[in-house]
């Protein structure tokens, strides 16, 4: 929010400069982002954001004539008066000063003044000189909005109110600070420039000056002369007041309403309007003002009857942006016997809306229930000034007040007349709050002593109503317009802000520390990302939202009904989705993976990911998950998943050799036998399988033991092109990580590395077609012994001259010995009993040697 210091003196003196009441308010909670100089200095030394105006050079002056000048059409002489001496004669071409003209106010800057180059894009600097502009000498400037900083407006110069001071140096009359204050959500009240001045005042001491009309106890009637007011849900609205303005002139707001509109973030429209903005923004009550004659002609010429109410699923109306809006049953509306007329709280209809022929007006302040208010905003897409207001809540208490101030401006700048009567429904009256606080509570919870006249100091600072109790309690009551107050810690924490958390001693822990006990299962999983990492895998973090049908693209055939790689069970389902695309919790990260591996696949010709996330499951009867507590068995299950994906390009291309070869199943499975390896889990097999979701004949189901942990496989056809994946083998695996990690080693046996050299040879064996190479692999390693120190298969062929139904499978295997060399007898002995077994076991013959 930001917060033109200007504005900010209304409320309460400033004692402090602004860069040191910033800190002030930063320590005490409202966090302020930025300052922003208008014309005046900045605090910190060497800072360039905006550019001061000298007050020995730029002031406020008066126009005294105008005059054409002998060689140009389009350029006159002007001679400006500004309290110091001769007028000053310059040439200007702005088109709002005519031949002429006299007595308007404007800004003069005279030579060696520094301003915005009007003709230049962006904000360069220059400094004015003396020059002559068709054979006229000027040696001054009268200044446009943009030369000064003020805008972009470069079309005419600047003119001032009638009762600008002449001869007042500018940085006295516009010259200004604008702070940017973070309003956190607890900081809803002082979402203001009121509600910042209240802050001021009680961290500096100062009282806050409010409007002479400023009365928050005033209560109408629901039903006055000019309209009637009916709440159907004190719920959705606890107060809805009313007053009207007669016989207003729609104009222009005066100059200085503008400005502080303009330095608060809001563009002026008109004098209605900007009062409604005005005092929003000012005293933080959001205001909406209706064309009472329309409401008149829709009542046929009767007295108008509002009605607050829910929606009517399907009721529609057209609001003051142009837009035709659908509503649902919780949405909140202000109706008439027509039908709606607004959105309580967000945007009013247009067709009541303000315009240049509106004569009275029916001013509206109202409180709405702000859960509807957040959700209608966020469904209906129409964040707002008010709305945030609004969402955060507005004490009932301070609704009539800031209309007061509302009217009485309209009677000023709109020459309008204030019906006396004020229709006010108010159905749930604000309930008041008292709490008791004491000395012991300060400083047991704080940790600091601080005197009964202290605290009572500082919340009566607050606003709040103190009576003593005793010598160390008090009774307390806060402010009507704070009902974010209903307890003694939040009595507490008031005290500590204003007190000053920086006045809090350190103070060390006087306990010994806890133990530091590892988190077995955040360090597994952090060490499988590493392994796929390093293997060159990148990590994604998909969204955990999803659709049912979104899903089902997985399985390609109509037969196979199964989710993957769980059986189909109820989705989670939530209650406010962000959209309807995103309407459940996920029970696969596999569609959300693709999603991400197609995008990148239009910029990339390989991706490599994989996701570590959890997945979301109804339970069944009597499941239960590590962790759960009681009252966690109305809770979805929460189970780890590893998804991974690859396709594309083997090796990234490099300039000694282009990449053709494509990545396929057995570049998954040693991903996934490379994660076995690096988190030591014994006894991981692949075993083949069929899965709806994958390539027939291409998938394998990842087993540890006798337990299954998940599948792996090319992805079938028809889902890839559901994805719309380019026409090549795209990998995929999902396992249940809860699983692997379950049966990965935290303490395994290291071998000691051997100080003699191996011997390496080759074998090749032709066995059946039906015979796995991991069998013949598990084979060859338990009969190799302790000599056999690696097998690994590098070849396998079929064809000619092999008989058919046969293939042939090559490994190389390493033997070495701890204790000494190894001679070739001793190689060729246990390679001859890995040769006999594998031909009793699995009927191979040895090929070659």
């Amino acid at each position: 929010m930001q917060v033109p210091v200007s504005w900010l003196q209304d409320f309460v003196d400033l004692t402090l400069p602004v860069d040191a009441l910033a800190e002030k308010l930063t320590f005490a909670g409202l966090e302020v982002e930025d300052i922003e100089y208008i014309g005046l200095p900045s605090a910190k030394a060497g800072s360039n954001k905006t550019l001061a105006w000298d007050r020995e050079k730029i002031f406020v002056a008066q126009l005294v004539e105008a005059l054409p000048h002998p060689n140009a059409d389009r350029l006159k002489i002007v001679r400006v008066a500004y309290g110091q001496g001769a007028p000053v004669e310059m040439v200007t071409g702005a088109p709002n000063i005519r031949v002429g003209d006299a007595g308007q106010k404007v800004v003069l800057a005279l030579e060696g003044s520094r301003l915005y180059d009007g003709h230049q894009d962006g904000r360069a600097i220059m400094t004015l000189k003396k020059s002559k502009i068709r054979g006229v000498e000027s040696a001054a400037m009268v200044c446009s909005e943009k030369e000064l900083g003020l805008s972009d407006e470069h079309e005419g110069i600047l003119i001032l109110p009638d009762d600008a001071p002449v001869g007042t140096p500018l940085a006295d009359y516009l010259g200004d600070a604008i702070l940017t204050v973070k309003i956190n959500p607890n900081f809803a009240r002082a979402q203001s420039v009121l509600g910042v001045a209240r802050e001021v005042a009680a961290l500096t001491g100062q009282t806050v000056r409010l409007p002479q009309t400023w009365n928050t106890h005033a209560v109408g009637a629901p039903q006055t002369a000019f309209v009637e007011i009916e709440i159907a849900d004190a719920q959705l609205c606890q107060r809805f007041s009313a007053l009207l303005i007669r016989n207003v002139t729609l104009k222009p707001s005066p100059f200085w309403m503008q400005q502080r509109l303009l330095r608060a973030g809001m563009r002026p429209i008109n004098n209605i309007v900007d009062i409604t903005n005005y005092v929003m923004l000012g005293y933080g009550k959001p205001l909406h003002a209706f064309d009472y004659d329309a409401l008149l002609a829709r009542a046929n010429g009767a007295m108008p009857k509002i009605c607050v109410r829910p929606a009517r699923a399907g009721e529609q109306m057209q609001t003051l942006d142009g837009q035709q809006r659908t509503f649902r049953a919780h949405d909140i509306l202000v109706a008439d016997a027509r039908g709606p007329v607004g959105i309580g709280g967000i945007m009013g209809g247009s067709e009541t809306e303000v315009s240049d022929a509106t004569k009275n007006v029916l001013l509206e302040s109202a409180i709405f229930d702000f859960i509807s208010i957040r959700r209608t905003t966020a469904e209906q897409k129409l964040p707002s000034e008010a709305a945030t207001r609004f969402g955060r809540g507005i004490p009932a208490s301070q609704n009539v007040a800031p209309a007061r101030v509302a009217a009485e401006l309209m009677r000023d700048l709109a020459d309008g007349a204030i019906d006396p009567a004020l229709a006010d429904n108010y159905p749930a009256p604000q309930p008041s709050i008292t709490v008791e606080i004491t000395t012991r509570e300060v400083a047991r919870l704080l940790g600091i002593t601080m005197p009964l006249a202290e605290m009572e100091r500082i919340l009566r600072a607050l606003d709040f109503t103190v009576t003593p109790l005793s010598a160390e309690a008090l009774r307390v009551a806060p402010p009507a317009y704070r009902t974010d107050v209903d307890g003694a810690d939040d009595v507490l924490e008031e005290l500590v802000r204003i007190y000053g958390f920086e006045k809090i001693p350190s103070t060390l822990i006087a306990d010994a520390l806890p133990p530091l006990e590892g988190n077995v299962a955040l360090e597994q999983e952090e060490q499988a990302r590493d392994i796929l990492v390093d293997a060159g895998l990148q990590e994604i973090v998909t969204y955990a939202f999803t659709h049912p049908a979104h899903e089902s693209q997985l399985v390609p055939l109509e037969t196979a009904a199964t989710a993957f790689p769980l059986p189909a069970r109820a989705y989670v389902a939530l209650e406010n989705p962000i959209s309807a695309e995103r309407s459940v919790l996920r029970q696969t990260l596999l569609p959300n993976m693709l999603d991400i591996a197609a995008s990148n696949l239009r910029h990339a010709k390989r991706v490599a990911l994989f996701e570590i996330g959890s997945v979301f499951l109804t339970r069944g009867a009597g499941e239960t998950q590590p962790g759960d507590l009681p009252e966690d068995a109305s809770l979805p299950l929460e189970p780890r998943r590893l998804g991974i994906v690859l396709t594309g390009l083997r090796h990234e291309s490099t300039w000694q050799s282009a990449a053709v070869e494509l990545m396929d199943f057995y570049d998954l499975k040693g991903i996934v036998q490379e994660l076995g390896a690096g988190l030591h889990v014994r006894d991981l097999d692949f075993v083949a399988t069929a899965h709806p979701a994958l390539h027939p004949g291409r998938a394998a189901e990842l087993r540890i033991g006798a337990a299954a942990v998940g599948v792996l496989g090319e992805l079938h056809p028809l889902t890839r092109e559901k994805w719309a994946l380019p026409a090549q083998a795209v990998l995929v695996a999902e396992f249940d990580l809860e699983k692997i990690l379950a049966h990965a080693e935290t303490r395994f046996i290291v071998r000691t590395i051997s100080r003699y050299p191996a011997i390496v040879q080759d074998i090749a064996l032709l066995v059946d077609e039906n015979v796995q190479a991991a069998r013949v692999e598990g084979l060859i390693r338990q009969t190799g012994g302790a000599l056999l120190t690696d097998a690994h298969l590098f070849d396998v062929y079929r064809g000619e001259p092999l008989p058919p139904g046969k293939k042939s499978l090559a490994y190389t295997l390493t033997f070495q010995a701890l204790d000494q060399v190894l001679s070739d007898a001793d190689a060729a002995k246990a390679r001859a009993k890995i040769v006999a077994r594998l031909a009793r076991q699995v009927g191979a013959e040895l090929r070659s040697g």
